[in-house]
């Protein structure tokens, strides 16, 4: 559907206020529907007991490579607590979640649902038996939630929040997503918003949606892309299999009876992306190069590059070539902790070949400046037009799990090399056009405790 100046200037300048705005150009310019969804779950049937699963995302094939479709839109709040009665508040989140699960299925046609809770949240409400259950990560012999720290590329300024809850909402209906954000928020009482984190994949939307707000770099982002940055990330081969992040799956994580069972750990994290940097500066193979690994030949102007099992680098592999080109890419230097060093049978008999991704991606762009909405905006620096970006959700087994591979990126391997470059050096993979404004990690406990969990004990 094509608009007029008019109405391009129009949803530019409700993102300027922060209200929806841009967003809801997102149905607008999409140009076609997205692929159906085929949902492994009946309606008002059990829900799996993993809270993180999203069911029936589709998934299309792209020069031959499978592609996973996530759902259009996203949204997460994250929040604290007004001081709540903990059992009564517990039972009323319960309520409305299963209200909500009754009206819809999970799977992108439907919603999709997390809900994610911080390290002040088990330190303030529930100390004691949190002590008691908080899983253990064997590898790094600590807890399985951290505290949210910084990384060498990050810049100074870079907040490390400390909300008690975030909530992850998914859907290809935009009032699916508003429905349930009424729900949670506005009928329920129990959290003090602090941000609301907008955003969108997919479907040319990248280009079209950076245009219409006026973004510096926009005409530059290539057609059909799902991310602003041209690339896609959602190939099915590159994703962690379902139940991979699990804290119980790859014995990584000593569950301390069981109570978080079926949970897993999620990173939350704002990042700018310079696009006119991007695209101007760098022809296609220097982007293949640092997106990917240096030398990578593939098709020019291809979006979707195979990073299957097979194809994973080693430490050994971005070492040398570092030593001999001052360059490493950005997925091979974290494919040496992202991806697993050899098959593994997980606790349900499963068999994971080596090369199988761990983390679970669930990011998005936005244009966000840098949220949609902040309690606090001269802390969070909000400002009003928009600005490229990406909220970079991703689950792993544990905080550690994640802290490795974001120092990955920074060249710090897991074999104990470290690449030295400067935080921002053109040769550090992504680094040199992303800029970091907030983290924050989060632990997800399973569906049957995804309610102020521990407050019962």
């Amino acid at each position: 559907m094509k608009l007029t100046r008019r109405q391009l200037v129009a949803g530019a300048g409700a993102a300027a206020l922060g209200a929806a705005g841009i967003y809801e150009l997102v149905d607008r310019l999409s140009g076609s529907s997205s692929p159906t969804a085929v949902s492994t779950v009946p309606m008002g049937g059990p829900r799996p007991p993993e809270q993180h699963v999203l069911d029936g995302m589709p998934v299309v094939v792209e020069n031959g490579v499978e592609v996973v479709v996530p759902p259009r839109h996203h949204l997460v709040v994250t929040a604290t607590l007004k001081e709540p009665d903990l059992a009564k508040a517990k039972q009323q989140l319960e309520d409305a979640l299963l209200s909500l699960e009754s009206r819809y299925e999970q799977t992108p046609a439907g919603l999709g649902l997390t809900v994610a809770w911080g390290l002040p949240y088990f330190e303030r409400y529930v100390p004691a038996a949190f002590e008691r259950h908080v899983p253990h990560d064997r590898r790094a012999d600590k807890p399985a939630l951290l505290a949210t720290r910084t990384f060498p590329s990050d810049p100074d300024g870079t907040i490390l929040e400390r909300n008690d809850v975030a909530l992850l909402i998914r859907s290809d209906r935009l009032e699916h997503i508003e429905a349930a954000r009424k729900t949670l928020l506005d009928d329920l009482g129990l959290f003090e918003p602090a941000s609301l984190r907008r955003g969108f994949v997919g479907g040319d939307l990248p280009r079209k949606l950076a245009v219409a707000a006026g973004v510096p770099g926009a005409y530059l982002i290539p057609h059909n892309s799902e991310l602003f940055l041209g690339f896609t990330s959602t190939q099915k081969a590159g994703l962690g299999p379902r139940r991979i992040v699990n804290f119980e799956t790859l014995g990584l994580v000593d569950l301390r009876g069981g109570y978080f069972r079926g949970g897993t750990h999620m990173h939350l994290s704002h990042i700018f992306e310079d696009l006119e940097a991007w695209y101007l500066n760098f022809d296609f193979q220097e982007r293949v190069d640092t997106a990917f690994r240096p030398g990578l030949r593939v098709p020019m102007n291809a979006q979707v590059v195979p990073q299957g099992p097979k194809l994973v680098s080693s430490a050994e592999e971005v070492t040398r070539t570092f030593d001999r080109i001052a360059r490493f890419g950005h997925s091979a230097s974290i494919q040496t902790t992202s991806r697993l060093p050899a098959d593994h049978v997980g606790e349900d008999g499963t068999l994971y070949v080596k090369g199988t991704a761990i983390p679970q991606r669930a990011d998005f762009n936005t244009l966000d400046n840098p949220f949609a909405w902040s309690a606090d905006p001269k802390r969070d620096a909000l400002v009003s037009g928009a600005a490229a970006g990406v909220h970079f959700v991703v689950f792993n087994p544990s905080s550690d799990d994640f802290h490795r591979n974001r120092l990955a990126m920074d060249g710090v391997l897991p074999d104990g090399t470290t690449l030295r470059l400067q935080p921002q050096a053109r040769g550090q993979g992504f680094n040199s056009v992303l800029r970091t404004t907030h983290r924050q990690n989060f632990l997800v406990p399973p569906r049957r405790h995804r309610s102020f969990p521990l407050a019962e004990l």
